[in-house]
């Protein structure tokens, strides 16, 4: 299935090894792309999560210090010290490990922590990203500098707590793209004109819908192997066959498109069709306006004069105008 030729532009397609994809293999040996989270994202989570810990650091020190109101300085750092580790290491482990893999950072940009195997991670999983991010990548003057250098060198953005606990971070939450409707490309204009559509079934119509609005999200090898499958069916029922070197999606897309309007056009027609025999004698519908279906005159209706038409000929359906009904000077 060609990509582009005749001057017909080849749509936008993600593969999913340039967006960070990790394929993992189930146990119905089932290959399933998954979005790994990127250093942008990983690094926002971050920051979101250090502001909670700042906060949460500065409330549980206050707490302590107040209730246990300690006269010794060496006491005093020693408490500050334990509440510190206990929320640089607690609050990723608690979290990760209550939220199934997430912290209120990973939670707001849609990210989760799982195991190299798409599962979910357990407490020994939280508690090795825990560890190993407080005692090695971010304690000192190399502020998470450690853990950014390992993720822009892994394939699969992982820091290293990713490496020793067996995790890596997906992107679960991702934008949806909205996909264009169907369309006949310019230079098979002439040719749609000519198809034959009779063959073509609602069931083939419905799949070839659905393929086209994810094209743009599907890797390259899917949409050679999708896309030519559709093309092969569809060719089989729609005459005549697209000019040589159309590429499927572009003849997947003009028939869809082909299809919509003339079901769209035999859709007025009928709606036309059908307001002209409900129409009243007399009244016959004007080109660009359709009388209400079923309206008819009241029979022996007369307007109280100055508030409708009067005696006389002048609206068609009912008696011409009278005093105070019409056109006033120079305006209506």
């Amino acid at each position: 299935m060609s990509t582009a030729v005749r001057g017909i532009p080849a749509p936008r397609v993600v593969p999913g090894e340039a967006v960070g994809a990790k394929t993992i293999i189930t146990g119905e040996a089932v290959a399933i792309d998954l979005r790994v989270a990127r250093l942008g994202s990983r690094l926002v989570a971050g920051g979101i999560d250090l502001l909670a810990q700042v906060y949460l650091l500065g409330f549980l020190v206050t707490v302590v210090l107040l209730v246990v109101r300690p006269e010794d300085d060496a006491l005093v750092s020693a408490m500050v010290l334990l509440v510190y580790v206990t929320v640089v290491i607690g609050y990723p482990v608690a979290c990760e490990t209550l939220s199934g893999g997430r912290t209120l950072g990973k939670l707001a940009l849609g990210l989760r922590v799982v195991r190299d195997d798409g599962g979910p991670i357990r407490f020994r999983h939280a508690f090795v990203r825990g560890l190993v991010g407080a005692v090695v990548e971010r304690p000192g003057i190399l502020f998470g500098l450690p853990a950014i250098i390992c993720m822009i060198s892994s394939r699969t953005s992982k820091r290293l707590g990713d490496v020793f606990a067996g995790t890596v971070v997906l992107q679960v939450s991702v934008p949806r793209t909205v996909s264009s409707p169907p369309f006949v490309p310019p230079p098979l204009l002439g040719w749609a004109g000519l198809l034959d559509l009779s063959g073509l079934d609602d069931s083939l119509a419905l799949r070839t819908r659905q393929f086209l609005s994810r094209a743009h999200a599907l890797s390259a090898p899917a949409l050679e192997r999708l896309g030519s499958g559709l093309v092969q069916e569809m060719r089989a029922v729609v005459t005549p066959p697209p000019p040589p070197g159309t590429p499927g999606w572009a003849y997947l897309s003009a028939v869809l498109a082909e299809r919509s309007r003339r079901g769209y056009a035999r859709l007025i027609a009928q709606r036309q069709a059908s307001r002209r025999r409900t129409a009243p004698p007399g009244q016959q519908p004007t080109p660009g306006h359709m009388p209400t279906p079923g309206y008819t005159p009241t029979p022996g209706y007369t307007p109280t004069p100055g508030h409708g038409p009067g005696p006389g000929p002048g609206t068609g359906h009912l008696p011409g105008p009278g005093p105070g009904y019409g056109p006033g000077a120079g305006k209506w």
